[in-house]
């Protein structure tokens, strides 16, 4: 990516009762946020309404700010089985939205975004929430830390995607002794 070329990421930290979003933009390597919230599938009683909203409110919000990629943070894996069952489906209907939209899905663990943002894989979100605040001299926090969390996972990405591939140079052993005849005796 050059110095005039940008990327919008959508951020998603999905929940059933609070999701989170944030839109990141890049220009460059220069990431700046425009925006952030949160969704309320919680106020609805029933599960299905739930996801519909979210599906609905995803439409939505990638209609209105034209990221050109999504960024979900994946389901951490828990006790409670129903529990994960029902975030999945949230995630899935996000997905499916985005999907709808023609846009690429990325997820990524939940350590993975904490660790990218604070330098600690078990930070809690208001230690994520403190840092994003820090580095971009953000004044205007939402009260829900979902909405942080979800800046988090489009910054995940963005670092993600700027490291360098890693380079696979011996496909096995035979071929690290071609390459290496002097290392091996």
């Amino acid at each position: 990516m050059n110095k005039t070329e940008s990327i919008r990421i959508l951020g998603v930290d999905p929940g059933t009762s609070v999701t989170g979003y944030g839109l990141v933009q890049v220009t460059g390597k220069k990431p700046s946020i425009m925006t952030m919230g949160v969704m309320k599938p919680g106020k609805f009683d029933d599960h299905y309404q739930r996801l519909h909203y979210l599906h609905t409110r995803a439409l939505q919000v990638i209609d209105e700010f034209k990221p050109d990629v999504l960024a979900i943070e994946a389901p951490f894996y828990g006790k409670n089985v129903q529990s994960m069952l029902k975030l999945g489906r949230a995630q899935g209907v996000i997905m499916a939205a985005a999907l709808f939209r023609g846009l690429p899905i990325f997820e990524y663990a939940p350590l993975l975004v904490k660790q990218s943002i604070t330098g600690m894989g078990r930070a809690s979100k208001e230690q994520v929430s403190y840092f994003l605040q820090n580095i971009f001299h953000l004044t205007d926090l939402p009260r829900e830390l979902d909405a942080t969390d979800a800046v988090a996972v489009a910054i995940c990405h963005f670092i993600q995607q700027s490291k360098p591939a890693a380079k696979k140079e011996f496909r096995n052993w035979e071929d690290f002794i071609k390459k290496n005849p002097g290392r091996v005796r």
